[in-house]
């Protein structure tokens, strides 16, 4: 079901591989929603070492990202991609969902 949820640009896939490749112990990426900026709520993704009950997972060639079921009302529908440039490194979430960010861009609201 999480192919539904979030899907993953060329570019996240690739990021999700290198990142896996320093983390070969890891089970994988977890993406999960925190309360927090001027929005309201904030885009988190991070190592995990394995599953949690009602995971959603998407398999990619670069490795496997779990899906917090928290998340999920948030997030299904959305893309996730990864930019790298002079002033910016990290996934990037495009979310149908959102409903305005802040002007800093670190939260958004639903």
């Amino acid at each position: 079901m999480a192919a539904g949820i979030i899907t993953l640009t060329d570019r996240a896939v690739d990021r999700v591989k290198t990142l896996m490749a320093k983390r070969p112990d890891a089970a994988g990426l977890r993406v999960w929603i925190k309360e927090a900026g001027c929005s309201g709520l904030s885009y988190k993704v991070d190592f995990t070492d394995e599953a949690k009950p009602g995971d959603d997972v998407v398999e990619t060639d670069g490795g496997k990202v779990y899906v917090d079921p928290k998340a999920v009302m948030y997030i299904l529908g959305s893309e996730m991609d990864y930019q790298e440039d002079k002033f910016f490194s990290g996934f990037l979430f495009m979310n149908p969902n959102e409903k305005g960010r802040c002007g800093c861009g670190e939260s958004f609201t639903v």
